[in-house]
């Protein structure tokens, strides 16, 4: 039983939901580069260059043959599927590997910028004296009247 009451308080850790919905989010955001490079960017990129589709592109490694039945019934010849080197789809994934690389590296680079900004902002409240309370000022010039008078 402490196993369990052990392992809920772990997977309820702040920084364990934090992660999962991390994950979750990365996996919808997977899909929309994926749907953004097979959808959006490869058709262009494979019309500039000739009316290629990547995702189509495979390389034949061995022929297939056609089953043929014997006059019986029973298949003389088993039917064998063709093998293919499918590097076209290789190409789609590492264009869909840079741009979520890139996206990441952007949204790392706004997180640093905010980060310094508000680390600046913070150093300069630090820095300033803190401004004088309304009765301070108040002594003060009372301080100042009395000493014009006197002097």
């Amino acid at each position: 039983m402490g196993m369990i009451k052990e392992f809920k308080e772990f997977a309820m850790r702040g920084n364990v939901v934090d992660m999962a919905v991390g994950i979750i989010i990365g996996a919808a955001f997977g899909k929309i580069v994926s749907s953004l490079v097979s959808g959006v960017m490869m058709p262009p990129i494979g019309l500039l260059l000739g009316g290629v589709s990547f995702s189509d592109q495979k390389l034949q490694l061995k022929e297939g043959v056609e089953g043929v039945e014997a006059s019986d019934g029973v298949a003389a010849v088993e039917a064998v599927e063709p093998v293919f080197l499918e590097y076209g789809v290789f190409i789609d994934n590492i264009i869909n590997f840079l741009i979520v690389a890139f996206a990441v590296f952007i949204l790392i680079k706004v997180i640093n910028k905010a980060t310094a900004a508000m680390k600046e902002e913070e150093e300069k409240k630090e820095e300033a004296p803190p401004e004088p309370s309304n009765e301070e000022k108040l002594l003060a010039e009372i301080r100042d009247l009395m000493a014009a008078k006197n002097g």
